[in-house]
């Protein structure tokens, strides 16, 4: 049985594992920065900023229940782009010139520098342990609709617009072709130090990347052939939140050509499923009769719990009751019938 909750101080040194095994900003290998992020999470779960989103950060992490361990970890920033700190990206575009002259006109691919100070909820940092990849269980879906379920719960603590930030294709070095045509020429450090930086100081960016139009067709290749792309790891992600209702909103991430993802909050097909149920045990269902959910968890030592359960769903005027079968409803946690939510796992 796998087990999805709000992250506690105790999961440091099994974050600490996963940050180590990926290269992700929002999950950096450095114990300080992951205790303080938990830390974040902590208050934000306990009492949100009903004032100040972007001080608002929910982390949340899928267990295996059998060792224990947190094999998985996603992430929800209630508001990515501030004054303080805004959110950054590369327009992409095209200009159309055209010489009367020689009778002769060109399409140009582009990009430009932009940046939000008041931007959307954000989704992000989600990685699953290696070992867990291609489960029968669906691991990584599970982490990632988790936040949907909290999100469709609690929908006044996130913006209208819910935003998602997808890695690309990076060489055999950790390398963004995209930052060594552009990004390293205009602000003289390597990918990963930007990255890093980025993380507390985006000043720089502004300051330092050019302000008008960057044309395509003076870049490498290499550099043209990533932008907007994802590496194979994040092919699943990008097919995930396509099929929910994200759609490519034609910005990148100005360091490396990540595509940016956008839906609006109501609209995304998991929070459109949310409904009240009474979940009660079964003896047996029939497989044709079935569709899996996810289920909120009642839970005295999490502040959000939950799991993936297959049941029958019955949809009456006045209740709606799921069914799952007994063996599975004793590993839920309650001894009797209870009412709780859920949205559609499909």
């Amino acid at each position: 049985m796998f087990y999805l909750r709000s992250v506690s101080a105790s999961d440091l040194n099994d974050l600490y594992e996963l940050s180590k095994m990926v290269t992700f900003i929002n999950l950096p290998p450095d114990k300080k920065i992951i205790k303080k992020k938990i830390a974040h999470s902590l208050k934000s779960f306990e009492k949100s900023s009903k004032s100040d989103f972007a001080q608002n950060h929910f982390i949340f992490v899928l267990e295996d229940k059998d060792s224990g361990k947190v094999i998985g970890v996603s992430m929800i920033h209630s508001q990515h782009g501030t004054d303080d700190e805004p959110h950054f990206f590369l327009k992409v575009s095209q200009e159309y010139k055209y010489s009367q002259t020689i009778n002769t006109g060109f399409i140009h691919g582009t990009l430009k520098l932009g940046y939000e100070t008041n931007g959307p909820t954000e989704i992000g940092g989600l990685v699953l342990h290696p070992d867990y990849r291609s489960h029968q269980e669906r691991l990584g879906k599970q982490i990632s609709f988790v936040r949907f379920l909290y999100m469709g719960l609690n929908p006044e603590n996130f913006k209208e617009e819910v935003h998602s930030e997808l890695m690309p294709p990076l060489d055999e070095h950790g390398n963004s072709p995209l930052w060594e045509a552009i990004g390293r020429r205009f602000l003289n450090m390597n990918y990963n130090d930007a990255d890093v930086l980025s993380r507390n100081n985006k000043e720089f960016i502004l300051s330092l990347f050019p302000s008008e139009n960057i044309y395509l067709a003076l870049l490498p290749m290499e550099a043209r052939d990533a932008i907007g792309k994802v590496g194979d790891d994040t092919k699943p992600v990008k097919k995930m939140l396509e099929a929910v209702g994200f759609k490519y909103i034609n910005e990148v991430d100005p360091f490396d050509g990540g595509p940016h993802y956008r839906a609006k909050l109501k609209e995304i097909e998991p929070i459109k499923s949310l409904m009240k149920v009474e979940i009660h045990p079964i003896d047996s269902l029939s497989e044709d009769e079935t569709d899996e959910y996810m289920v909120q968890l009642p839970s005295t030592k999490h502040k959000f719990f939950s799991a993936k359960v297959t049941g029958y769903l019955e949809e009456k005027k006045t209740s709606t009751k799921l069914f799952v079968l007994k063996e599975e409803f004793k590993k839920l946690g309650p001894k009797r019938p209870f009412k709780t939510s859920i949205i559609e796992f499909n």
